[in-house]
This record gives C-alpha cells, structure tokens and sequence, in this order.
C-alpha cells in the first residue's frame, strides 16, 4: 500500500468535485489523476498549486501534517 502524502481525494469529495472534473480541468489523463487520489503517485508541485487553486483551498489542505498542531 502507498504511503498516504496528499489529501487530494478527501479535498475531492468535499468540494463535490469528480477525479474526472479535475482531470478536465487540469488537462491529464483522469488515470493520473486517480494514482494521484490514491497516492500511488505524486503530483509536481506546479500540478498541486494548480489543484489547491481549482479547489479553492490553501495548498496546505492537500498535504498530510508532517507534525501536529500544537
């Protein structure tokens, strides 16, 4: 099993946005995308600024916590 990086499907399904809409939007192949959502693969960091605008969320939000909040 891939280690769990990025938060891409959970973002997903709050926003109520499909892999398929976001590979629309991002101009990849919807199955790069899901290896992405399934961290299988990671996204260059040009592709997740990209998501986190589409998404309208902080790029932050695409990322596991390395370290709690304190």
């Amino acid at each position: 099993m891939a280690e769990r990086i990025n938060r891409i499907k959970e973002v997903l399904i709050i926003k109520g946005m499909s892999q398929k809409e976001l590979a629309a939007e991002l101009d990849r192949n919807p199955n790069t995308v899901t290896s992405m959502c399934n961290n299988k693969s990671q996204p260059h960091l040009k592709d997740l600024k990209r998501i986190a605008e589409i998404l309208d969320v902080d790029i932050r939000e695409l990322l596991v916590p390395t370290k709690e909040s304190k």
